[in-house]
C-alpha cells in the first residue's frame, strides 16, 4: 500500500499546524521551515507496567475542609470538574496545612498547642494560625468522593498533634469515607521539619526520631481502625527517606504499609528569575531515572509508588509559566514519565489561593512577579482555579492531565523516538480496544514530522491534538479541537481519523501535543 496513504496532515490537520506555527509569532507569521523528519518505533511486545484506572489525581490543602461546604455534593461544579479530569480519580488531603489542623470531634475538643518556631516569623513557611476540621466536613466529603467517584488519601497531623487525636480523626473519616478510604499518611515532608523554614521539630531531629514518632501515631491509629492502612513517607524531593521509610516502616507495619509517596516540584521559587519555561520543558532523563529506583523499590516490597503532592514550581506557581500552556506540556509529559517508570499515580497540587497563602505563613512569592506580568491571581498552579462564589475554571494543566488521562487502564510499551536534537518525547501503551500513542515537542522553534512505526497491523487511528497560541498563553488552551468551557463542558471537537496499518506519518507542530488512539475495528 502507498505509504501517501497514510499521512497525517489532511486538510484539518494541516489547518492546524498552520495555527501552531502562527501562534508563536506573537502577532506576525514566523519564517516557513521544513519540519525536521524524525522516527519512532513503537514495540508492543515489550509491555511493561499497568497504568492504574486511579493514576490522575488532585492534591488540596487539609485546611480546605474547613470550609464544609466545599468539598460537598451541593459543590456540583467542582464534581463535574473531578470527573471531567477522570471518572475514578484520588483526591490527596494534606499539604503544609495538615500540620495545623484539628479535629473537632465535639463542642467539648479544644485546639492542641501549637509549636513556636524559633526565629523570625517571616521566614517560617509553615502556617501560622490553626484551622479546625468539624463532623460535617467529612461527611460532606464522602458524599463528594461518591458523586465524583473518587478515592482518597488522608492526611494526619504529626507536626502539632498526638497520637490520639490522629487516632480519632482516623476513625471519623474511616466511618465515614468507607472504602474510598485509599490510606492514611501522617505528616508532611517531615524531612524539612527540622530545617529553618520550617522548624516544627529541633534541629537535631532526623529520621530515627521521625520512625518512632510515626510509628506512635500509626499504632494509635490502628487500635480504633483496625483495617487502617498507611502511605508513606510523603517527603520533598527524592530524598533518602524514602528508601529508609520503604524498608524500615514495611518491616514494622506489613501489608497495612500500602504506598511509598513523596513530592516533585519541577521549579523554585516562583521569585527567581532563572525559573522559566524554557527551563521548566527542558528534557531531564534523571527524572525518569529517579522516579524508576523508587517505582521498583516499591514493587519490589508489594507496594505501589505515588507523586502524592507536585506541580511546576513550588510556593504557589510562578504565573505566566504555572498557569500557562507551557504547564500543560510539561504535566502530560511529566505524568507520562511517571506511568512508564512504574508509578501508580500523580496528584498535582492546588487549591483555592487564601488556604495556599496560609499554609505557606502567609507568603505567596508568585504575586510578586504578577505584578509584572498579569494580574494576581494568587493560586497560579492549581488545575482548577475559582471559589464557591465566582465559580470554577479549568487552568491550562487541567488540559495535559486529561491528555494523561487517556493512558488509564493501560499497559506501556516500548516506544522510542528519534528526535535529534529536538527537545520531544513520547510514549504507548497498549489497551484493550488498540494501542495509544502521545507525543509531545516541547521545542519553541523546531516543527517535526514523525514517521510511526508498529509491529502490528491496524486499521484507523482517531488524533487528539494538545494545542495553545503560544507556551506563555494564560487562555485559548484547547484539546482535541475543544476548550473546557463553564460548568466542566467539553467535548472532542471535529474529529481526525486517519488509515493505520503498520504506521503513519504524523505532524507534530512547535509547542504541542498529539495523542494518537490506533484501533484495530473495521473502519
Amino acid at each position: 500500500m502507498n505509504r501517501r496513504r497514510f499521512l497525517f496532515n489532511l486538510a484539518s490537520s494541516a489547518i492546524g499546524a498552520i495555527a501552531a506555527r502562527q501562534s508563536f509569532a506573537q502577532g506576525g507569521l514566523l519564517p516557513t521551515t521544513q519540519p525536521v523528519e524524525e522516527e519512532l518505533v513503537i514495540d508492543e511486545n515489550a509491555a511493561s507496567h499497568l497504568i492504574p484506572a486511579n493514576f490522575n489525581g488532585l492534591s488540596y490543602e487539609l485546611a480546605q475542609l474547613s470550609d464544609p461546604d466545599f468539598f460537598s455534593v451541593s459543590n456540583k461544579e467542582l464534581i463535574a470538574y473531578f470527573r471531567l479530569l477522570s471518572p475514578s480519580g484520588v483526591l490527596r488531603l494534606g499539604g503544609n496545612s495538615s500540620e495545623s489542623c484539628w479535629f473537632m470531634a465535639d463542642g467539648a475538643t479544644t485546639a492542641p498547642a501549637m509549636k513556636v518556631p524559633g526565629g523570625p516569623v517571616a521566614q517560617n513557611w509553615m502556617p501560622h494560625r490553626q484551622f479546625a476540621v468539624l463532623p460535617v466536613a467529612i461527611d460532606h466529603l464522602a458524599e463528594f468522593l461518591g458523586a465524583c467517584g473518587w478515592g482518597l488519601i488522608y492526611g494526619l497531623n504529626l507536626g502539632n498533634s498526638s497520637p490520639e487525636r490522629a487516632a480519632r480523626e482516623a476513625e471519623y473519616v474511616a466511618k465515614a469515607v468507607g472504602d474510598r478510604l485509599l490510606y492514611f499518611q501522617i505528616g508532611n515532608e517531615p524531612n524539612y521539619y527540622h530545617e529553618a523554614n520550617n522548624r516544627t521539630r529541633p534541629a537535631s531531629w532526623g529520621f530515627d526520631d521521625y520512625l518512632r514518632e510515626w510509628r506512635e501515631f500509626a499504632e494509635a491509629v490502628i487500635e480504633r481502625v483496625p483495617g487502617a492502612r498507611f502511605g508513606g513517607p510523603d517527603v520533598a524531593g527524592y530524598s533518602p527517606w524514602v528508601d529508609q521509610f520503604a524498608v524500615s516502616a514495611r518491616k514494622k507495619m506489613g501489608s497495612r504499609l500500602v504506598a511509598v509517596t513523596s513530592h516533585y516540584y519541577a521549579e523554585g521559587p516562583p521569585d527567581d528569575p532563572r525559573v522559566n519555561i524554557s527551563r521548566l520543558l527542558r528534557n531531564d532523563p534523571k527524572i525518569g531515572e529517579r522516579a524508576k529506583v523508587i517505582a521498583d523499590l516499591a514493587a519490589g516490597l508489594g507496594m505501589e509508588s505515588r507523586m502524592t503532592e507536585g506541580n511546576s514550581c513550588y510556593r504557589g506557581g510562578k504565573p505566566g509559566m504555572s498557569d500557562a500552556f507551557a504547564s500543560a506540556l510539561w504535566a502530560g509529559d511529566y505524568m507520562l514519565t511517571l506511568a512508564e517508570a512504574g508509578y501508580g499515580g500523580v496528584n498535582f497540587h492546588g487549591g483555592g489561593a487564601s488556604y495556599l497563602r496560609a499554609s505557606l505563613g502567609g507568603h505567596m512569592p508568585g504575586d510578586l512577579v504578577a505584578q509584572k506580568v498579569t494580574p494576581a491571581k494568587g493560586a497560579y498552579y492549581t488545575p482548577i482555579a475559582g471559589d464557591l462564589a465566582d465559580g470554577f475554571h479549568a487552568q491550562p494543566i487541567f488540559y495535559g492531565m486529561m491528555f494523561a488521562n487517556q493512558f488509564a487502564g493501560g499497559r506501556m510499551v516500548n516506544a522510542t523516538l528519534q528526535a535529534g536534537d529536538v527537545n520531544a518525547t513520547a510514549y504507548a501503551a497498549k489497551t484493550q480496544d488498540g494501542l495509544r500513542i502521545a507525543m509531545f515537542n516541547k521545542s519553541e522553534d523546531r516543527d517535526l514530522r514523525i514517521r510511526i512505526k508498529t509491529g502490528a497491523s491496524y486499521v484507523r487511528a482517531t488524533v487528539w491534538r494538545l494545542c495553545g497560541s503560544g507556551l506563555d498563553a494564560t487562555s485559548g488552551v484547547t484539546l482535541g479541537g475543544s476548550e473546557v468551557q463553564s460548568r466542566a463542558r467539553w467535548s472532542e471537537g471535529r474529529p481526525e481519523t486517519v488509515e493505520f496499518n503498520k504506521g503513519m506519518v504524523a505532524e507534530l507542530p512547535r509547542g504541542s501535543g498529539v495523542v494518537v488512539f490506533v484501533s484495530s475495528d473495521n473502519i
